[in-house]
């Protein structure tokens, strides 16, 4: 059928011929009813029939639009608001595959905005970054890669941070990994999304590197011991194994290294002067000396659980300051001497805030100064929240910890006391479909 859109004459010609056939009908139908007896009543009748049925068509054009519009609940959606999404699948490594994929998403008005494929033994997986309608449901936008073809759908929120392109993404990575030690967890979280990040130190259970096949990533960490990579919901690809094992190796190359940063400077409430700077191994003969000038119970407080004795404490010193499982701040007077240690802590998809403050610095403002920072490195390390753990008798923390002027969560079970702090409002939870 042809499309009177390509022929506009056509189109011009039919309503010229409709408006001369009106034209004449009407001069027909006023002589009429002009000569008979009931001629002005009956012109009159026929307008107000004429208004009536146009206002009844209108109404009925209307009522239907909105229908039209309407989604699933009746409630009008704003067809100008969208929502990003991230859609995993696995399709057949055949042509035309990707075609059939595309069709059945727009069929929905879904735009891809980027797309990338792993490829597979037995097929490949897409994944897609999506902009769909505000109120297209997640069980539609499955149900539509499957009518493309696809299957193991996996779906998930997106955000504009997810906007900037998969090369852009790693280089970024790679630059913030050659920068800091402590960064390689973080760019390897932000690499393979959501997932948990547990470093093993040489001699404790490490173990060797594999293939990346299924849901676990163990790679062979610069430092002597193992970095595991796990993520239940999804199977990692081949292409995501060589992009981790490539973070790693570019650490490895590097070697250990801390950003050079000015010391900060700052004056406590009473008057004195402590330094507060980036912490690591070159500080660990400084923090066993402050951990001897600790009273046991202070160093109970800190080291809750197994490690309450100051030898255990000092073993233990040596994780804490390695840029592996996080970052640490000390915090040095005017003379060299190290009175305060602030922790922060990779701990899977969680992070850890722990502080150690000389019994004769305490109560003067330095615990608040590095918890201030601590949080400042975890917001933009991308966290969502920290936690403390410590005993229910430690007032002091729980005092530290409420003067961050942030919503707190407290939970305490036999005597342990667990406050987390949200830095941001939490991301929306993957969930997979069928």
């Amino acid at each position: 059928m042809t499309d009177d859109t390509t022929h506009p004459w056509r189109r011009d010609l039919a309503e010229v011929a409709g408006l001369f056939t009106a034209v004449a009908i009407a001069d027909c139908v006023a002589d009429t009813v002009v000569h008979g007896p009931e001629g002005p009543p009956l012109l009159i009748g026929s307008a107000a029939a004429l208004l009536a049925t146009a206002a009844f068509h209108t109404w009925w054009h209307r009522r239907g639009r909105r229908r039209r519009k309407a989604g699933p609940t009746g409630d009008t959606a704003d067809p100008t608001r969208t929502t990003l999404w991230r859609m995993r699948t696995t399709v057949r490594d055949e042509p035309g595959t990707l075609a059939a994929l595309c069709r059945a998403l727009a069929a929905r008005q879904v735009d891809i905005l980027a797309l990338q494929t792993h490829p597979l033994a037995t097929g490949t997986v897409d994944e897609l970054l999506l902009r769909a309608p505000d109120g297209l449901a997640p069980a539609e936008l499955t149900r539509a890669a499957g009518e493309g073809g696809g299957s193991d759908v996996w779906l998930e929120r997106a955000d504009a941070h997810d906007l900037v392109d998969a090369p852009t993404r790693v280089l970024r990575l790679a630059t913030r990994t050659a920068l800091d030690t402590a960064e390689l967890p973080l760019a390897l979280r932000q690499l393979l999304g959501r997932c948990t990040i547990r470093s093993t130190p040489a001699g404790a259970g490490a173990q060797a590197e594999d293939d990346g096949a299924g849901t676990t990533i163990r790679l062979r960490d610069p430092s002597g011991g193992t970095i595991t990579v796990e993520r239940p919901y999804l199977p990692f690809t081949p292409a995501e194994f060589a992009r981790a094992r490539a973070l790693v190796e570019l650490d490895t190359c590097l070697g250990p290294r801390v950003p050079q940063r000015g010391d900060d400077v700052l004056t406590l409430p009473e008057g004195e002067e402590v330094t507060v700077r980036r912490a690591g191994a070159d500080d660990l003969a400084a923090a066993r000396a402050m951990h001897e000038r600790c009273s046991p119970s202070t160093l109970a407080l800190r080291y809750h659980g197994p490690v309450r004795d100051p030898a255990t404490a000092d073993r233990y010193l040596a994780h804490l300051l390695s840029p592996r499982f996080g970052r640490t701040l000390a915090a040095y007077t005017a003379s060299g001497r190290l009175v305060a240690l602030g922790h922060l802590l990779w701990d899977g998809e969680e992070t850890e805030v722990a502080l150690l403050v000389e019994d004769e610095w305490q109560h003067r403002g330095v615990g608040g100064e590095l918890l201030g920072r601590l949080t400042d490195l975890a917001r933009e390390a991308g966290c969502e929240s920290v936690y403390a753990v410590t005993q229910a008798s430690n007032t002091g923390m729980v005092a530290t910890m409420r003067s961050l002027g942030l919503p707190l969560d407290y939970q305490i079970e036999e005597g342990t006391l667990v406050v987390t702090a949200r830095l941001a409002r939490a991301a929306v939870e993957p969930a997979k479909h069928a």
